[in-house]
């Protein structure tokens, strides 16, 4: 079971983990055991997270979801399978908890009455100080 908050679980069920040979530097380990862990999880068919929830996931994370709706989340950090697992599962948990809470709608307020002022008084400097870099006017 993963626990993402007091009230969102997902039970390992709904997760499919594989293996396979990690690469980088592990001389001979590299090559002999399948330490890489590979966790798939069908985000559409997932009744675990909120509605909302979902369609944020989605929607935030579309470049890494397969065609079915599924997510694949790798780790190859340690030579350990379990820990690589362990690191997967915090990499999703991360994840959905970027979505778990709705984004605060903006409210649009007014300028302040003395913002408005510094604006108006910075442009009209600004204005006078090119209007005296001008040459003067010759009278013909």
């Amino acid at each position: 079971m993963l626990v993402i908050s007091d009230t969102v679980e997902i039970p390992d069920e709904e997760f499919e983990i594989s293996f396979a040979r990690s690469g980088g530097p592990g001389g001979q380990n590299v090559n002999k055991v399948n330490s890489k862990a590979i966790l798939r999880w069908n985000v559409t068919t997932s009744s675990s997270i909120p509605f909302g929830a979902r369609n944020r996931f989605l929607a935030k994370f579309a470049n890494r979801l397969t065609a079915d709706g599924s997510i694949l989340v790798t780790s190859q950090k340690t030579r350990d399978q379990g820990q690589n697992v362990e690191d997967c599962r915090e990499k999703l948990k991360e994840m959905i908890l970027q979505v778990l809470t709705p984004p605060t709608v903006r409210r649009e307020t007014k300028p302040t009455m003395a913002s408005v002022k510094r604006r108006t008084e910075s442009k009209r400097l600004k204005s006078a100080k090119k209007q005296n870099r001008r040459l003067p006017k010759s009278d013909y």
